[in-house]
C-alpha cells in the first residue's frame, strides 16, 4: 500500500475523516457523530476505532500511515495544546499528544479556520499564492493565515479571529465572546439575520422579508439579487463592515489574496464583489489591489488541511 495520510476535521456536530495520499488526493473521505457527552471525552477514542475501521477495510498497514492530522474547534497552540473548546466541551489539554498516545501515529493539531485556510492554500483557490488569508462566513466568522506554506498560529493559538475584531463602538447587544460590537455580529450567516431584522423593526420601508417566518441570510442575499430594497440595504451594510474587517487585516498581515469561505460565500461574486467594492475604499493603499477570491474545497478544506499539517 502507498503512503496515506488522516486529515481530520471535528466539528460540533460530525467529526469528517478523509483519507489522503502525500500529493494532496482525496482517496476517501467519511462522516461519524460528534458524541459531546461527558466533556467531550467520547471524540477521541470515536475517531481512533473509525481509522482502524478505514485500515482494516482498505488493508493499510500502521507502516502505511504518514499521520493524522486533525482541526480543532478552538484555540490551538503550535505544541498542541488547546485552549479550551466550548463547544465540545474540552478544557485545556493537549489533543495532539493525547491522540499520538492512543493510535501511536505521529498527530498534529491546528485551529480548524487555520487548517481550512491551509487546506485552500495546498490545493484549493489559492494554489500558487505565496500568502492568503482566508475569512470563513458561517454561523460565525474565522480566519485562517498562510505565510510561506505556514499556518500563523500566534502566542495563545488565536491569530486569525477576525470574527472578534471590535467593528462598532455603540453595540447594545453581547457577541457569544461576550464583548460587544464585534465583526461577526453583522457579517456571520446569524449576524446578517441580525441586521435585518434590526434594520426591518427600524424602517417601514415595504420588503418582502417581512413575509419570511425562517429568515436566513441565504434568504436575505436571494432577495437583494430579486432586488428587494431592505434586503439590498442589508447586504450593503454587512458588505461594508466586512470589507473594514478585511482592510483592517491587510494592515496587519498584507497577504497576497484573501479567500473567502464559509457557508454565507455561496451568494457568489454578488457578496465577494461588494466586500471587494467597500475593502478597497477603506483599505491602506499599498493594499489596495489585494485580490479577492473564493474558496474551492467547500466542506472538505479542513481535511485537506489537517492532512498538510502532518505533511510539513
Amino acid at each position: 500500500m502507498a503512503k496515506v495520510v488522516f486529515g481530520i476535521d471535528i466539528g460540533g456536530t460530525t467529526v469528517k475523516c478523509g483519507l489522503l495520499d502525500p500529493e494532496g488526493n482525496m482517496l476517501e473521505k467519511s462522516e461519524i457523530p460528534t458524541r459531546k457527552e461527558n466533556v467531550g471525552s467520547l471524540i477521541l477514542d470515536d475517531i481512533y476505532a473509525h481509522i482502524q475501521e478505514i485500515c482494516k477495510a482498505r488493508g493499510i498497514t500502521k507502516e502505511d500511515v504518514l499521520g493524522i492530522g486533525m482541526g480543532v474547534p478552538g484555540a490551538v497552540r503550535e505544541d498542541g495544546v488547546v485552549n479550551k473548546c466550548v463547544n465540545l466541551g474540552w478544557g485545556v489539554f493537549n489533543v495532539a499528544e493525547e491522540m499520538q498516545k492512543k493510535t501511536g501515529f505521529p498527530v498534529k493539531a491546528g485551529n480548524d479556520a487555520n487548517v481550512a485556510a491551509l487546506g485552500e492554500f495546498w490545493v484549493g483557490g489559492a494554489k500558487g499564492y505565496s500568502s492568503m488569508m482566508m475569512i470563513t462566513v458561517g454561523t460565525g466568522v474565522g480566519g485562517g493565515i498562510i505565510v510561506d506554506g505556514k499556518p500563523v498560529v500566534g502566542f495563545n493559538g488565536a491569530a486569525a479571529e477576525i470574527g472578534h475584531i471590535p467593528v462598532m463602538d455603540d453595540e447594545t447587544e453581547a457577541c457569544n465572546c461576550g464583548k460587544k460590537g464585534c465583526l461577526e455580529q453583522y457579517a456571520s450567516a446569524t449576524g446578517i439575520v441580525r441586521v435585518a431584522r434590526r434594520m426591518l423593526n427600524q424602517e417601514d420601508t415595504p420588503s418582502t422579508l417581512r413575509n419570511v417566518d425562517d429568515l436566513t441570510a441565504r434568504v436575505v442575499f436571494d432577495e437583494a439579487k430579486s432586488g428587494d430594497t431592505m434586503a439590498i440595504k442589508v447586504t450593503e451594510y454587512v458588505s461594508k463592515v466586512l470589507g473594514k474587517g478585511l482592510a483592517c487585516a491587510a494592515g496587519i498581515v498584507d497577504p497576497e489574496c484573501f479567500l473567502i469561505g464559509g457557508g454565507v460565500s455561496a451568494a457568489g461574486d454578488f457578496f465577494t464583489d461588494k466586500i471587494e467594492k467597500y475593502y478597497r475604499e477603506q483599505v491602506f493603499h499599498p493594499s489596495k489591489n489585494t485580490r479577492i477570491l473564493k474558496a474551492a474545497l467547500g466542506n472538505d478544506a479542513g481535511m485537506y488541511g489537517a492532512a498538510k499539517l502532518v505533511l510539513g
